[in-house]
């Protein structure tokens, strides 16, 4: 039993020296990080929750920010660029928008109350005037020409029957014929339903753009009937 006792007492001893030395350790390493705020644990570096709360607030107030200066910075450079742009192209664009629709949008009418309108493609568009086809009465027959044709301003194209009486149609232009309404053939009332869509009679080239010049504009055209009706 005495042996016994003497092989126990050292290793009891000895517990009790490793456990003095870690509780030491322990101590020595609280003290280094409370000297190092940059202490390499995580959970012993910030000892105050509420300064880590203010701060991950302040982050997440930042990063929003940025955030949303990042988004309207694309938009706000856009924006002066098309306004640069408006403002560079804005007389040419007035100059074309005039000249389109001088050419385009505006109807021109012969004293022979037959009407041209300018597409852009340059081809004229040839119909007969609500106030013509209202004087002829129901239209129940077209005579038109073939394509191809050459035409003279003036020049005598075809010529239109309805119940009541006949009337010639005259070329508003100097121009080639490319095209002519061929749902007229099977429905010529169109020309008194539609006279000025799809009751069109003929399409032709342009040979003399000046002589649009000679032809009248709507209001010009209205003073005209009026002068007829008086």
């Amino acid at each position: 039993m005495r042996v016994n006792l003497l092989h126990e007492v050292p290793a009891k001893h000895h517990l009790i020296n490793l456990k003095e030395e870690e509780e030491e350790e322990e101590e020595e390493e609280e003290e280094e990080e409370e000297e190092d705020p940059r202490s390499a644990n995580p959970r012993r570096r910030i000892r105050c929750p509420h300064q880590y709360a203010t701060k991950m607030a302040a982050c997440g107030l930042f990063r929003s920010l940025s955030s949303n200066f990042f988004t309207v910075l694309p938009v706000l450079t856009r924006s002066a660029t098309l306004s640069s742009l408006r403002l560079t192209s804005q007389p040419y664009f007035e100059r074309t928008l005039a000249t389109s629709c001088r050419l385009t949008a505006a109807l021109k009418f012969t004293d022979k109350h037959e009407w041209i309108r300018v597409e852009d493609d340059g081809i004229g568009t040839v119909g007969i005037s609500k106030f013509a086809q209202e004087a002829l009465g129901d239209v129940v027959y077209c005579g038109l020409p073939e394509v191809g044709t050459q035409l003279v301003q003036q020049d005598e194209f075809g010529a239109l029957e309805s119940v009541k009486a006949a009337s010639e149609l005259y070329s508003p232009l100097t121009g080639e014929v490319v095209e002519v309404n061929t749902l007229l053939a099977d429905n010529p009332g169109l020309v008194n339903k539609s006279c000025y869509d799809d009751g069109w009679l003929i399409k032709m080239t342009i040979g003399n753009p000046t002589e649009l010049d000679t032809l009248m504009d709507e209001a010009a055209y209205e003073r005209y009937i009026r002068s007829i009706k008086d």
